[in-house]
């Protein structure tokens, strides 16, 4: 078996920007004979740059469009072909991974989709005059973290604070950081305020490639232990507590008040401490940064991409109607974020997939279609039900909190997905996103 992947992407006549699109190519499947070659082009255009997700949208839809097609050509169920070529480890890079759940993703996803009802001949499946398509494909995406810092601090009356210059562009990180914060501290969430946007507060990363979660929430938790360990050392030599000469390690906290594990009754609260010390504030800066971790495992989010379309035959006309993705990010922070982040990763899918297009001018090199009223995206209408299955999925390498960037893996796969079902709604394979009527009419 073999594998070749060649991309040509287009770049200005000043600048170098290369859209990886085979970087999941070698690690995806167990193939041995594998090949990745990415080339430039220079015209008079503008640099190009990312929409939503790097090279992985982009180059996932050529691998897994592939990858459906030979399901077809040897009259095998598409789930089972990639079973069958499941990687254990990392072919590419020869490590085992930090944590993959891909065949859960398969498993939950399909289930929930309702998978095992499908007819796999083309054409096959109706719904009165509309033809019924259903497509799957794989989703993955690295995970990664850079070096942030963050500062917590408690104050007198219970309540805390943790201040990092990072940035919340709707991904939910103003929630999740309070949430760590109050974890690491156990101090109600309500007590709990994060504060970020300022660059004068301690350095952050930038909101890319899916690290805010992991990178400043691992400087949470890291900067909150060590403020709950300042309060714990503070009781421990402080004559007028309860826990005076306790051993640190047998003190926990939970609802704002530290308690001996020994004996539950010696209790001493964040409020008391501070208030007899004198303190007007404890606090503690925390960093993390990434270690040797990556030299050691692979370490990647994995999904699986579930779409039913209908097609009206005698327009084209194509519309996603259900979807189903199921996805393995390590520890999920918070339910209800990361189920959104998995959505919207979705609905730009389905804009790649079926309408998303950038239309230069020949002759100046501008942009046509500058604008939404020219360039189309998913509105509502466009939208279908989206069920989210979150896999159960531990991963103790990854980062200090176990969780993996979500914000870019749900659009990896899903054009793929949509496309699939395409072809098995009318027996087209259309391999130049987006997925017009004309294409369909041909």
């Amino acid at each position: 078996a073999s594998i070749s992947h060649i991309g040509t992407n287009l770049t200005s006549p000043y600048d170098e920007f290369t859209e990886q699109v085979g970087t999941a190519t070698p690690m995806l499947y167990s193939c041995q004979n594998v090949e990745v070659r990415h080339r430039l082009v220079r015209v008079n255009k503008g640099t190009p740059t990312y929409m939503r997700a790097p090279g992985e949208a982009s180059g996932v839809f050529a691998l897994e469009s592939a990858l459906d097609e030979l399901a077809y050509a040897l009259k095998m169920d598409p789930i089972a072909l990639r079973l069958r070529n499941y990687a254990t480890d990392d072919p590419h890079k020869k490590l085992p991974w930090s944590s993959k759940a891909l065949r859960e993703c398969y498993t939950q996803g399909a289930e929930k989709f309702g998978w095992s009802r499908r007819d796999p001949r083309p054409g096959s499946m109706r719904d009165g005059e509309l033809l019924v398509g259903w497509g799957m494909a794989t989703a993955v995406y690295p995970t990664n973290r850079s070096q942030a810092t963050v500062k917590v601090e408690i104050f007198p009356d219970g309540r805390a604070r943790a201040v990092s210059g990072t940035q919340d562009i709707g991904t939910g990180t103003y929630t999740i950081m309070t949430q760590i914060a109050a974890e690491h501290l156990g101090i109600p969430v309500d007590r709990v305020h994060f504060e970020l946007g300022d660059s004068r507060m301690p350095e952050a990363p930038v909101s890319g490639g899916s690290q805010t979660a992991a990178s400043v929430g691992s400087a949470v938790k890291v900067a909150a232990l060590e403020a709950k360990h300042k309060a714990i050392q503070l009781a421990i030599a402080d004559a007028g507590s309860a826990l005076h000469g306790e051993a640190p390690d047998s003190i926990f906290a939970t609802n704002g008040q530290l308690t001996s594990r020994r004996e539950p009754s010696r209790t001493d609260t964040y409020i008391d401490l501070l208030k007899r010390n004198g303190l007007e504030t404890l606090e503690a800066t925390g960093a993390a940064q990434p270690g040797d971790e990556k030299k050691q495992y692979s370490m990647y989010c994995f999904g699986a991409q579930f779409a039913e379309v209908h097609v009206r035959p005698e327009s084209g006309e194509t519309r996603v109607t259900r979807y189903v993705g199921a996805f393995g990010v390590g520890q999920v922070l918070n339910a209800k974020t990361a189920r959104s982040q998995a959505i919207g990763g979705i609905v730009f899918g389905i804009g790649m997939a079926l309408m998303e297009q950038t239309v230069m001018d020949l002759r100046t090199g501008r942009l046509i279609n500058a604008d939404l009223a020219e360039y189309h995206v998913p509105v509502n209408a466009d939208v279908p039900p989206i069920d989210i299955v979150l896999v159960d999925e531990a991963d103790p390498y990854v980062n200090p909190i176990g969780a993996k960037g979500i914000g870019e893996i749900g659009i990896v796969g899903a054009p793929a997905a949509i496309a699939n079902a395409v072809y098995h709604a009318t027996g087209r394979r259309i391999r130049n996103l987006p997925i017009t009527p004309d294409k369909l009419l041909m």
